[in-house]
């Protein structure tokens, strides 16, 4: 396949399922075994894109991020929990993510693990979406210290490829009482410096191929990819609050399993 249509393809699959509970690592995972592309070659791409995603994030909500930063700069108690909540649920996954990053790698080159935590992530959704609590908890500067901690506790589940780092976060959320606009919102924003960090390592450790240009996809590709990703998760971000806060993640769920049976009848097909 051209190298610019597996750029744009996989910036789509990027840009849909980055911030939906169904795992974007896992969809790339699965993209890699349905195109036939050389994944050890596209895998510094797949990261490199989810920056893309991440600027959806702050133009959507670049009011949001003014008013905290302008609020930090006078010490706001409002803009003050606002900061330490987003870094307190980020610091777990930090610090497991440094800890396991090689049996992480290993997990990512395994498409069954995939398909079996979609099923299971689904199941999940579905007794959470049943057993949760009405939320009452909005706005994530009004978070107690440990819901923060809890989510961040609950993005670490997102380790294993085809969990979703968004699902896992969300449902966190819901499982605390955090009402769904906000568990949505909350993921978004956490996006951010676990995506950031986690593209720095990925760069750090693809540093002497950056500097040779032996890296095995070309800049213009990785343009490509974070152009289509951003423009795509800009859509999916806006269209996914207003849906979630009326219809809820069942949806969601069953697409997750759906996704994985099939995914897994199919790798055993082959």
């Amino acid at each position: 396949m051209d190298t610019i249509v597996t750029a744009i393809l996989l910036g789509i699959v990027e840009g849909l399922t980055e911030f939906l509970p169904v795992s974007s690592t896992g969809h790339l995972i699965l993209a890699t075994e349905l195109f036939g592309y050389d994944a050890h070659q596209w895998a510094m791409f797949n990261v490199v894109i989810q920056l893309g995603a991440i600027l959806a994030v702050v133009v959507q909500y670049w009011r949001t991020f003014w008013a905290v930063g302008m609020g930090l700069l006078k010490l706001n108690p409002m803009s003050l929990r606002f900061l330490r909540n987003l870094l307190a649920a980020f610091v777990p996954s930090a610090i497991l993510g440094l800890a396991l990053k090689d049996y992480i790698d290993v997990l990512l080159g395994s498409p069954s693990v995939v398909c079996w935590a979609l099923i299971v992530g689904g199941v999940a959704i579905l007794l959470i979406e049943r057993s949760a609590k009405t939320g009452e908890l909005t706005g994530i500067g009004e978070l107690p210290l440990r819901q923060a901690l809890g989510v961040g506790a609950a993005q670490c589940l997102a380790m294993v490829p085809g969990v979703s780092r968004s699902g896992a976060t969300i449902m966190g959320a819901l499982a605390m009482g955090i009402e769904r606009r906000t568990a949505a919102e909350f993921s978004f924003f956490l996006a951010i410096p676990t995506m950031l960090g986690a593209t720095t390592l990925e760069l750090l450790d693809n540093r002497d191929a950056l500097m040779n240009g032996t890296m095995g996809v070309g800049w213009t590709e990785i343009a490509i990819g974070f152009a289509v990703s951003f423009v795509v998760a800009l859509a999916v971000i806006r269209m996914f609050v207003a849906y979630v806060s009326k219809s809820g993640f069942k949806p969601f769920a069953w697409y997750r399993i759906v996704a994985g049976a099939i995914a897994l009848v199919w790798l055993g097909a082959r």
